[in-house]
């Protein structure tokens, strides 16, 4: 093989590889994508909380610390925002929540949901938008109200004036959850089911989007 035989590959080698790359030649899948984590779809802000915050004392931590659950479903921005109350072997509905009495179903700041588009819970419209949730347990069944008042404390609750939406539910009992919990076990098409669930008792609540 001559010199000038030998260059020649030399050059021609990387342009297929290149092309090959690009081509998808060797890979079992689209290529990694290189835009920024937080500017995909998808991505939820996420605040680092850093080094520099001050360590907190373990009797100056809040006794019902803050949570938030999101899920996307078709292109419909689910969240929930709230502090979890804790059980601490203490009797829950009928003991330190009154039956049949307007209650947040969190603590500190009240429990606020939001939807990114109009959708519907257990089949009733809910305009998008940010709301407060609220409940009325019952020996048999619970009220979940939807309040406009978005951005206030867990109580005194704000009236049914401000109502947006209130429904009836059959709680379901479910393995016993020491801190309050919200979350989505269910995704699928365009519904997703969102509970409720401290104690044993869970409150389900399906939501359909457009």
């Amino acid at each position: 093989m001559t010199t000038r035989t030998w260059t020649g590959l030399m050059n021609v080698v990387p342009m297929l590889a290149v092309l090959l790359v690009g081509c998808g030649g060797g890979a079992s899948g689209p290529a990694p994508s290189t835009q920024p984590i937080e500017a995909r779809a998808g991505a939820r802000d996420v605040q680092a909380s850093g080094n520099d915050l001050p360590i907190i004392a373990p009797d100056d931590v809040q006794k019902s610390q803050s949570a938030a659950v999101f899920q996307r479903v078709a292109n419909t921005d689910i969240e929930v925002v709230y502090d979890r109350p804790v059980a601490r072997g203490r009797e829950l509905f009928g003991g330190i929540v009154a039956l049949d009495e307007v209650w947040n179903p969190g603590a500190n700041d009240a429990t606020a949901i939001s939807f990114s588009r109009d959708v519907t819970v257990n089949g009733e419209p809910v305009a998008a938008g940010r709301y407060s949730l609220w409940a009325s347990p019952g020996a048999s069944d619970w009220t979940v109200i939807f309040s406009t008042a978005a951005d206030v404390y867990h109580t005194p609750y704000p009236g049914e004036e401000l109502d947006a939406l209130r429904l009836r539910i059959t709680p379901q009992r479910g393995n016993h959850v020491e801190s309050l919990a919200y979350y989505f076990p269910m995704v699928e098409g365009k519904e997703t089911e969102l509970r409720l669930h401290w104690g044993e008792t869970i409150v389900p609540m399906l939501i359909t989007v457009p």
